[in-house]
């Protein structure tokens, strides 16, 4: 099988996607700030450095480093930081790899639903939306600009939007296992989600299947933040309180940030669909018992 060189590695989607991608009898190595295992290799991103060695053999190279968007307020800095994890090691992979002639067979890389904005509205956006014109647009368009780059070098590339990643640790569900589930802000706005095995077999369909292109990594089933509160509350034996929180509690709490929260529309998971994919978990209850 092939040699998958994964940036994120250690992180929640990189630490599953390398459990599975070893399971499939893949190679994987892992470009890490400080490594510590036999198949991390060091990278620094402030002095433009990768180990070399990292490269060896490798056949893919998956993109997912990124600050957490949903991790701290939004000040100046902070946006700073989150274009610049993504874009900055973009760079980084794309001129180590330009400069050492690196021969790979693709560039997979993460990028976001925030590309259409954050906005409610009765659209279900296709791949071919227009960016948003948020912060959350800026962000996914530069770092898709970032990756459409290695296309240059006649390196195909996928990227994968992705939606709310539920899983079992971390993430945002453990986040919304509160005593009482309540939906937020109109409760009108949607949540789309996907299953963090579902996400992942995307990436290795990618390689295995030669998925080329942009796809939106959410599930088929589309749930509001009051349809998605009540299958919480019911999957994991808590009350459901049908008040909302208040949308102006959460922007005191986090400022500019709260935007994530309070606003999402429908995004569409036809192409992937048709282009082969078959959901694990394409509803939410299925996703939700298993988690």
């Amino acid at each position: 099988m092939g040699k998958i060189l994964i940036t994120g590695g250690t992180g929640l989607v990189g630490t599953r996607l390398t459990e599975m991608l070893i399971e499939k009898n893949h190679d994987v190595v892992i470009l890490s700030r400080s490594p510590e295992k036999e198949n991390e290799f060091k990278w620094d991103i402030a002095k433009k450095y990768i180990d070399k060695a990292a490269f060896n053999k490798v056949d893919y190279i998956i993109h997912l480093a990124g600050a957490g968007i949903a991790d701290e307020r939004w000040t100046d800095k902070r946006k700073e930081i989150i274009i610049d994890s993504r874009v900055e090691t973009a760079n980084l992979l794309f001129n180590t790899i330009k400069e050492n002639n690196i021969p790979i067979k693709g560039l997979i890389s993460a990028s976001g639903i925030g590309y259409y904005g954050a906005i409610t509205t009765d659209t279900i956006f296709k791949e071919t939306a227009k960016v948003g014109d948020d912060f959350l647009g800026e962000v996914c368009q530069k770092w898709e600009d970032a990756a459409h780059q290695f296309e240059s070098l006649q390196i195909p590339v996928t990227i994968l939007r992705t939606g709310i990643v539920l899983s079992k640790k971390g993430g945002a569900l453990e986040k919304m296992r509160l005593p009482v589930i309540s939906p937020i802000g109109s409760g009108k706005q949607y949540l789309p989600w996907i299953h963090i095995d579902d996400l992942c077999e995307m990436y290795i369909q990618t390689i295995e299947g030669n998925l080329k292109g942009i796809y939106n990594a959410v599930a088929p089933e589309h749930h509001t933040s009051i349809t998605f509160s009540k299958a919480l509350a019911k999957s994991i034996h808590k009350p459901y309180l049908g008040v909302c929180v208040p949308g102006f509690m959460l922007k005191l709490l986090f400022g500019d940030l709260s935007v994530i929260l309070l606003k999402g529309s429908r995004i569409s998971a036809k192409k992937i669909k048709d282009d082969g994919y078959i959901f694990k978990y394409a509803k939410l209850g299925k996703a939700l018992k298993n988690l």
